[in-house]
């Protein structure tokens, strides 16, 4: 026997087995099935109009897949179109209605484990109003937005615990309403799955706590009243030291035995449950359906939300194989056993049993890898004291300073001459270390605000003086702008350091109130986050003044960066002023180089909208302009000569991964959607996956802002936020659109009116970010 008959016969004998399998499977689940025999007329008759068949009008169809899978009901173009069931080799089922291979409408889906979901499907997810039943117990009632709890719904818990309010990607946010088993409830406000904002608890004894929490536990100003009419009044906080508060007796005044930290340990048995997680989500299953032409059948492994499988789909030639359709051996072998040998040939290809053909490359590549940006900051360089300056006077103020009480500022906090002076001479004082740089003096803005700002952050203390102040040297970053100014970044990227003109420091200090109550106000904003404002004097015969403000570096990630925008919804100037040939993944690339579109999923778009909304609106209100959105690209597949892989395509065998950089695949993305504890790497502007079409300009549209979309799409992860928010619209800018306006068209240059630049910002961002359909 040939290798070649070896290999027919193995396929023969594993889809004989998977075809006995899928039909004892469907009779226990959907009743008795069977399946008349085929005639050779019939199977010459079906061969004929196979075609016709797969493209012509809806019929009803029962089929044993190539892989075992069973589907029985309505068919149109080698899909399910209809109504129909579904089931799995490894038991899951779906009863309802497809469109075009995807589950879209009403129908129910069934896990091995006895869990259930039935309601509304979309494209292949869980989306509009269902209900899920786990199989402990757990029944979640309301609306669903791609596999998320999202909107309003009633989530009852195994245990007894009910939850009724609304819900964000899967976790409680704003108001709702949690009660526990021994009918003890809150109603207030939740975020990311946890008691935040103000809200009361109500004990089962009938005592109560009014006020504000943070992660579970009272913080803030608050009140606890007891049901005899005492209360006691004051600041909350999980540190003992923070703790004060006034105690308030009845008419009837009795001895206190008692102490606020009794609540916050009462507090520690009433957790909130996180539910049951779903092992296998409706979007992550695969039909394995094949695509019929005159020509060649070839089998096609798609999900059931539309995505075709990265893998081995290649044609196989299989005349010489199986002769002629009037040759001998034909009449043994019906045309459905055909299609099943030849699925199975396949799946042998993709093991090793059959050397596969590669695919042809994809017209876009990954740009040229750029160096490690900066010039590190040594001995020698013209910088070098002034960084010594900087790192000293850092280490000093965040190192003295207090840990911040309360996030409540007074107005006074926020007074521009609210400003503390430091001497550092060489030979040190009684509050400054002896150094070797010359002497200087040191000057903090608005201490006490920044302090804040860095709590409402989440930056430790420790860590942020270990990056700026470390053993490691900064590096020095020449600017990318007009601006003449320079950054300066820590060795572990995480943050930058910007010197600033005297009128941009006055600019931030007038808006720093309002910058302050909106990062508040709006955890998820994509306006850059700033942690502090300083200034170094050099005292002799230069008198020089440095100020500089401290802030996040956008494009610290655990993803290179292969592509960066900087986007503000003009055209004039638009474009990168370099060559080709030295474009790599560092280039600062512009609006009218920007090749792209990119769709987000629908939750993430919905909340992306608002923010920018609000952010846009911040910004207009302190007469700011000239901002951009600052966009980072990472491409996720590519082949090992760099050209990038198109979503849907075939993937060959070498394929090309980033080693310095996780990968999400599409079954990761809805894994990570499913595991609220996941969403921690995933936030809004920082590693979010989304698809990015590419586009193409018109050739007789020189400054045509954004291209015609092409169809074709890449799988990337994001990076982006809200940057150079420290131009207001002054006299100089007034002038300079004055200028311009007579040689261009005003809405083209950048330098107009704070309420035009925002309406043109968002009229812009809007088209070149959409919702993923």
């Amino acid at each position: 026997m040939s290798k070649e008959q070896g290999c027919v016969l193995k396929a023969w004998e594993l889809t004989m087995k998977k075809t006995q399998q899928a039909k004892k499977r469907a009779n226990n689940i959907f009743g008795t099935v069977s399946v008349a025999p085929q005639t050779d007329d019939e199977t010459s008759t079906t061969n004929e109009n196979d075609d016709e068949s797969s493209t012509g009008e809806m019929y009803h169809a029962e089929k044993v897949l190539p892989n075992g899978d069973y589907y029985t009901g309505q068919w149109y173009d080698s899909f399910p179109h209809g109504h129909g069931k579904y089931l799995w080799t490894d038991g899951c089922t779906y009863i309802g209605e497809w469109y075009n291979g995807k589950t879209m409408g009403k129908g129910k889906f069934g896990w091995p484990s006895g869990a259930t979901y039935e309601g509304e499907f979309k494209s292949g997810y869980m989306d509009g109003t269902g209900t899920y039943t786990g199989p402990s117990g757990d029944t979640y009632r309301g609306q669903w937005v791609m596999n998320l709890k999202h909107g309003h719904g009633i989530k009852s818990f195994a245990n007894g615990d009910v939850y009724d309010g609304e819900w964000r990607r899967g976790l409680q946010e704003a108001q709702g309403k949690y009660r526990w088993r021994d009918e003890s409830y809150y109603i207030g406000e939740w975020k990311n799955g946890s008691i935040c904002g103000k809200g009361t608890f109500v004990w089962s004894d009938g005592s109560r706590y009014d006020g504000f929490w943070d992660d579970g536990f009272p913080s803030g100003n608050g009140t606890f009243k007891w049901d005899d009419g005492s209360f006691y009044v004051g600041h909350w906080s999980k540190d003992p030291e923070e703790l004060n508060g006034t105690y308030h007796p009845p008419e009837n005044e009795r001895n206190l035995e008692w102490d606020p930290k009794d609540v916050f340990n009462n507090l520690s048995e009433y957790t909130i449950c996180s539910g049951e997680r779903v092992p296998v989500l409706p979007s992550q299953k695969k039909l394995s359906v094949w695509n019929s032409s005159k020509r060649v059948e070839k089998p096609r492994r798609i999900s059931v939300d539309g995505r075709v499988s990265v893998g081995l789909d290649r044609a196989f030639e299989k005349m010489n194989m199986w002769g002629s359709e009037s040759g001998e051996g034909a009449a043994d072998i019906d045309s459905n056993t055909r299609r099943d040998l030849d699925a199975e040939i396949m799946r042998l290809e993709a093991e090793g049993f059959i050397q596969s053909l590669k695919p042809s490359p994809v017209p876009m590549r990954l740009p040229r890898a750029g160096k490690k940006q900066g010039e590190t900051i040594s001995k020698g360089h013209r910088n070098y004291d002034l960084m010594l300056n900087l790192q000293l006077g850092i280490r000093h103020a965040v190192g003295k300073q207090a840990p911040v009480v309360s996030l409540d500022l007074k107005h006074s906090a926020f007074d521009p001459k609210e400003k503390v002076w430091t001497r550092f001479p060489p030979e040190g004082t009684k509050y400054t270390p002896p150094h070797q740089s010359t002497e200087f003096k040191w000057k903090d803005y608005c201490p006490l605000v920044f302090r804040s700002l860095r709590k409402l952050f989440k930056v430790d203390p420790a860590d942020y003086m270990l990056s700026l102040c470390g053993n490691d040297a900064l590096r020095e970053l020449s600017s990318p702008g007009k601006s003449g100014m320079f950054f300066y970044l820590t060795n572990d990227d995480r943050y930058m350091i910007k010197t600033m003109k005297k009128s941009e420091t006055k600019v931030f200090l007038r808006m720093l109130a309002a910058y302050y109550n909106h990062v508040r106000a709006f955890e998820n904003t994509l306006v850059i986050k700033f942690y502090g404002l300083h200034c170094v004097k050099l005292t002799g015969t230069i008198q020089k003044k440095v100020r500089f403000v401290i802030m996040g570096n956008l494009f610290c990630s655990e993803y290179s960066i292969h592509r960066r925008f900087d986007l503000k919804g003009s055209s004039l100037g638009r474009t990168t002023d370099k060559p080709e040939s030295q474009i790599n993944s560092n280039t600062i690339l512009k609006d009218l180089d920007l090749n792209f579109i990119f769709r987000l999923q629908k939750a993430w778009f919905q909340e992306f909208t608002r923010q920018v909304d609000k952010d846009c609106e911040f910004l207009e209100q302190e007469r700011i302009m000239d901002y951009s959105l600052l966009v980072g690209i990472h491409f996720r597949e590519a082949s090992v000569a760099g050209e990038l892989i198109p979503s849907g395509a075939r993937t060959p065998i070498g394929e090309f991964e980033d080693e310095t950089a996780p990968r999400l695949s599409r079954a990761d993305v809805d894994q990570l959607l499913s595991d609220p504890t996941r969403w921690a790497s995933i936030r809004l502007g920082g590693n979010m996956p989304a698809r990015a079409e590419r586009t193409m300009r018109r050739s007789d549209s020189e400054l045509q802002l954004v291209g015609e979309p092409t169809g074709e799409y890449y799988e990337v992860v994001m990076i982006f936020g809200i940057i150079d928010i420290l131009q207001d619209y002054d006299i100089s800018k007034k002038l300079e659109h004055a200028y311009k306006s007579i040689q261009y068209d005003p809405t083209s240059i950048s330098a107009v009116d704070p309420r035009l630049y925002s309406r043109r910002f968002r009229d812009f961002i809007f088209k070149v970010f959409t919702e993923d359909d």
